[in-house]
């Protein structure tokens, strides 16, 4: 039996001839790129990429460190240390660069450089919960799995700026992660599937945690981008020429308004992204030299910081970490000793810590030696906080989740940094000072890109839906 299928240009790739190129779902890279997956192709996402990129504001970016879980407040950024013990934590408290301002004794390094950031004491995490993470991620209050079902197909701030701005090079994705797991990033949603983020993971050698966050001595393989033994990039780049004079062909009997030197640009750069070397070169770090490697470290997150600079440097706009061992709620959700895999405040939070301290702050001064601090805003946050008593749900070391109010860290940008906004109660279980919306940290960040504030999208409806939803940006930082 003889089935036929319909044509498509890219026959000369023999798309449907598996060739060993493969991603994590075990597809093959070429088939999935080049010859479509539910209609849409890798040429056709670059296509629609160039179509939107408007407003580009040349060189500006942005590192969201995301601490997947929800990450205590009072036990890092906002500690109350005149408070009773069940209130303040097992953590003391260290002074900092910024006079009359204190952080956790285990944020040594933050605390010598905080005149270089600022901390959001005031977040308000109403609404915001993990598994989806999408509250802060999206900018959207009404982003939220658990009580709205459209939830998931709100886009990421990062697509946004995909599809409005688009990345500083075209040989790169605008907006790329490292992904534990989908539940703790945002997608492209309603905006398709050429705006959810490029997997960074699957492209470059890290070193393999499981989920409680121990190395298991192995490297995980930059699978994305190998070509097996049969197919070389000369023989792409054999195809290329083929197709480079098809459609020269094709151009010369169409008329001078075809759209063929578009495909060809486009089909060019899906060819160049998937075989070339610029984003293969971003995401290797024996490219990087080993002074600059040992500086950052050996910690699978402090390498993943690395590679993100790097790709900020080779023209990815958004970067997101997906700071997290485990692929359920996260890392960062330090209930008690007693609900396990994560611990509570001092067994589970107080290891993390000096890793993220070490991380931020490696980044940020590498971002400011290289000159790149000024373009690069840089993000460190979660969902929500953590309850002000200690010892909740049958736990005497753990917090719950406090979806009230949350800290955030921010450098960089080229904006106004070395001061606190905000504030909460003693306690710090309300917000007494400055509340800062999810709406307001996407304004921001879109304000940083120069993406118009009055920007839409459409639903899945056809109806024009506000980028910003009821948010300005932080006009502290402006």
């Amino acid at each position: 039996m003889i089935v036929s299928h319909q044509a498509h240009a890219f026959e000369f790739l023999n798309p449907r001839i598996r060739e060993g190129l493969v991603v994590g779902s075990r597809r093959n890279f070429l088939k999935a790129g080049l010859a479509g997956v539910g209609g849409l192709t890798l040429p056709d996402l670059l296509r629609q990429q160039a179509m939107g990129a408007t407003g580009k504001a040349q060189g500006k970016s942005v590192i969201l460190l995301w601490l997947a879980g929800g990450p205590s407040h009072i036990d890092t950024l906002d500690p109350k240390p005149g408070r009773p013990v069940e209130n303040r934590g097992p953590f003391g408290v260290t002074r900092t660069r910024l006079p009359g301002v204190q952080v956790c004794e285990h944020l040594p390094k933050l605390a010598a450089m905080l005149d270089k950031f600022t901390v959001v004491r005031s977040l308000d995490a109403h609404g915001s919960n993990h598994e989806p993470n999408t509250v802060f991620q999206t900018g959207n209050v009404l982003a939220e799995a658990r009580t709205n079902p459209q939830a998931v197909h709100y886009p990421a701030i990062g697509s946004h700026v995909a599809k409005l701005r688009g990345a500083n090079h075209p040989l790169v994705p605008a907006y790329a992660t490292f992904m534990r797991s989908r539940s703790h990033l945002a997608f492209g949603g309603y905006l398709g599937r050429a705006y959810d983020p490029f997997q960074a993971q699957t492209a470059c050698r890290l070193p393999v945690y499981d989920m409680v966050g121990k190395d298991s001595g192995k490297l995980s393989a930059p699978a994305l981008f190998q070509l097996p033994a049969n197919i070389s990039h000369e023989r792409l780049a054999d195809r290329r020429g083929l197709s480079e004079r098809f459609n020269a062909l094709r151009s010369h009997l169409e008329r001078a308004e075809a759209p063929t030197a578009g495909l060809e640009q486009h089909t060019r750069q899906a060819l160049e992204l998937l075989t070339g070397r610029r984003m293969q070169q971003a995401l290797d770090l024996e490219q990087e030299p080993a002074a600059t490697r040992e500086r950052y470290g050996s910690h699978l997150w402090s390498q993943q910081v690395l590679l993100a600079r790097r790709m900020v440097e080779a023209g990815v706009s958004f970067v997101t970490l997906d700071l997290s061992y485990h692929t359920a709620s996260g890392t960062w959700d330090t209930h008690g000793d007693n609900i396990p895999p994560y611990g509570g405040i001092e067994k589970g939070l107080k290891p993390l810590l000096p890793v993220l301290d070490h991380l931020v702050t490696t980044l940020v001064e590498d971002l400011r030696q290289r000159g790149l601090l000024d373009q690069t805003l840089v993000i460190a946050m979660g969902e929500f906080g953590r309850t002000p008593k200690i010892g909740t749900q049958d736990s005497s070391d753990g917090r719950d989740h406090w979806p009230i109010v949350a800290s955030m860290l921010m450098a960089g940008g080229g904006l106004r940094h070395g001061q606190v906004i905000g504030s909460t109660e003693p306690d710090g279980g309300q917000i007494a000072t400055r509340p800062v919306h999810a709406a307001d940290l996407a304004a921001t960040i879109y304000q940083h890109f120069g993406v118009p504030l009055d920007a839409e999208y459409l639903d899945g409806t056809g109806r024009p839906v506000p980028i910003v939803y009821n948010g300005s940006p932080i006009h502290e930082l402006f």
